[in-house]
């Protein structure tokens, strides 16, 4: 299913029903709460069903209403049943007495009403696949003379910037409620947040808040198959209560009433590419699932795809990209920079260029995901020794002058820059309770949950050894608040984090990046710059990957630029009539 539900397609279902859903209860009728993503509609303020219908018919295209508190969704649905769905949520309750205590948490405060806190905000919505609040939002909220809604985000204090954030609804200030409730909505946390708990801690803060208005309840909707969200409002003295979400059924809703479509096996990053390919009405069958190779199908085109590697990437192309050393040459011969390198040879040659430039780097010449890859060695015996794991994998084997700088991602379809992005190596951050291999697991963990099981820490000797370069051993008990970066390089698969700078790339990097995927005459592709400033001119780039992870860059279209590669005649008219513009 998809946009071609029409909502005054319905409309004769709906007209003539007069059936009482239930008592009305409050002050205010029919109410329907603006919250930014849609209308929180309060189902026990109609008088019945046939309304209720109506208001819910009504949601504005690219917004998600939810009608909560219904208790006869049979009776609704009978009344809309083309146009609307039992959505497959639980609701669970806390009850707000005296246990409820003020969390005295500095990293968490009320979202301010001004265009950076709303940017933020819809960063994390946007990572999350979750709808963005509409703009101004917070504006109007925070002018508002007795708000219904309330927003608190978590500050992330080292980098300075929001990493969580959940929504309020003060049910007495939204209709007069007789129960004296209040809710939890689009609870939200960055995917590549660091600070631990903030999910819990963002909602025993909303909690705390909502317990000092006197609120007797605060009621939340949960997925039915969150199993970990789940056990841990339950861990938190939540219960599950009997009433149910109703929803419309649109393109936002969709995976929530059609069932589980047969690519959902696959990786995030095939799966990122499947969901705008069926979008598009472009045919998908899966060739294999644990490769991630699928072919997409529409008319007469076929193309069979590996993640983002596709039969328009020809052999040669990939074989530029997977040998490093002739990417280098390759790269360099057309004036791009590259950090000095040579082959590990004889042991004469290394000591040479260790000696030289004293921080280096150890790779194997092909490989992916970082492996093998071991970064900023300072002495010639843990040189030797990345060597010989670095063969484990390739005969061949690089070593690489050292050079300090931010890792940035740019990734590069049909000739165009899409997307930029820092990357930045997994880090712990102590409580001063636990020891460093229990801080690793469990931010591998989280980084697990945020990418599908696709970013793991490994608890290996590369993350032993960077521990030790920190002064510290695995199971020393870390100081509250020290940061220790575990990982030198800074892959997702091994739970480095990933931040969009797209909009701050300085001309010269784009053009750098635009300039070597010509050089290698490839399609699409990612490079790995070094910079001391994305803002900035200086650079040097690292490698390219011939099938880089487009998942990685959301809110960037990058998914929606492959599709508009492979199948051109499918693109939307408004990135046509942008490109025109152009």
């Amino acid at each position: 299913m998809n946009s071609s539900f029409d909502p005054k397609n319905d409309q004769d279902l709906i007209e003539g029903f007069s059936d009482i859903t239930s008592p009305t209860l409050g002050s205010r009728h029919n109410v329907a709460l603006d919250c930014g993503w849609g209308r929180l509609i309060f189902s026990q303020t109609f008088g019945n069903a046939a309304e209720l219908a109506r208001v819910l018919m009504q949601e504005e295209k690219g917004q998600r209403d939810v009608a909560f508190y219904v208790s006869e969704p049979h009776v609704l649905l009978s009344r809309a049943p083309l146009f609307v769905f039992l959505d497959p949520s639980h609701t669970f309750r806390l009850a707000l007495d005296s246990s409820i205590k003020p969390t005295g948490l500095d990293h968490i405060r009320l979202a301010r009403c001004d265009n950076d806190d709303e940017a933020q905000i819809n960063r994390i919505y946007t990572a999350r696949g979750m709808v963005p609040l509409r703009e101004r939002f917070l504006t109007e909220v925070m002018e508002a003379a007795e708000a219904a809604v309330t927003v608190l985000v978590a500050i992330d204090t080292v980098e300075n910037r929001i990493c969580g954030v959940v929504m309020g609804v003060d049910h007495v200030a939204a209709f007069g409620d007789p129960e004296n409730g209040s809710s939890l909505w689009a609870l939200a946390i960055d995917p590549q947040a660091q600070l631990p708990n903030l999910g819990q801690q963002l909602t025993m803060a909303l909690a705390a808040r909502f317990q000092s208005r006197g609120r007797a309840f605060m009621d939340l909707s949960v997925l039915c198959d969150n199993e970990d969200a789940i056990a841990l409002y339950r861990k938190l003295g939540f219960t599950q209560v009997s009433t149910f979400c109703v929803k419309k059924k649109n393109p936002i809703n969709e995976k929530l009433f059609v069932g589980e479509s047969p690519e959902e096996v696959l990786n995030i990053y095939a799966q990122i590419i499947v969901d705008e390919a069926r979008r598009r009405g472009i045919g998908v069958e899966i060739e294999d699932t644990t490769s991630g190779i699928f072919r997409l199908v529409l008319g007469g085109r076929s193309i069979a795809c590996r993640e983002s590697l596709s039969d328009l990437t020809t052999a040669v192309a990939l074989s530029r990209c997977d040998d490093k050393a002739l990417t280098r040459r390759l790269l360099r011969a057309a004036g791009l920079g590259f950090p000095d390198q040579i082959v590990a040879s004889d042991d004469k040659a290394i000591r040479d260029f260790f000696s030289r430039y004293g921080r280096v780097v150890v790779k194997p010449a092909q490989g992916e995901q970082g492996r093998g890859v071991q970064v900023d060695l300072r002495s010639l015996t843990n040189v030797r020794e990345s060597i010989k794991e670095a063969r484990k994998l390739c005969d061949k084997v690089l070593i690489e002058q050292y050079v300090v700088g931010d890792d940035l991602r740019i990734i590069v379809i049909g000739g165009k820059v899409v997307a930029g992005a820092v990357r930045k190596p997994a880090t712990i951050v102590g409580d001063g309770k636990r020891t460093i291999t229990d801080l690793i697991v469990s931010q591998s963990r989280r980084r697990a949950a945020a990418t599908r099981g696709e970013s793991r820490i490994p608890l290996d000797p590369e993350t032993e050894r960077c521990v030790r370069a920190h002064g510290h051993e695995m199971g020393d008990v870390l100081p509250s608040d020290e940061i220790v970066a575990v990982r030198k390089t800074a892959n997702l698969h091994t739970g480095g984090t990933i931040h969009d700078v797209t909009d701050s790339l300085h001309p010269k990097l784009r053009e750098a990046a635009e300039k070597a995927a010509e050089v290698l005459d490839i399609p699409v592709v990612g490079f790995d710059f070094l910079v001391p400033d994305v803002a900035g001119p200086d650079y040097v780039i690292i490698e390219a990957n011939e099938r880089p992870g487009l998942a990685n860059h959301e809110p960037q279209p990058t998914a929606e630029r492959f599709v508009d590669l492979l199948f051109p005649q499918t693109r939307s008219e408004r990135r046509k009539t942008h490109e025109r513009a152009k």
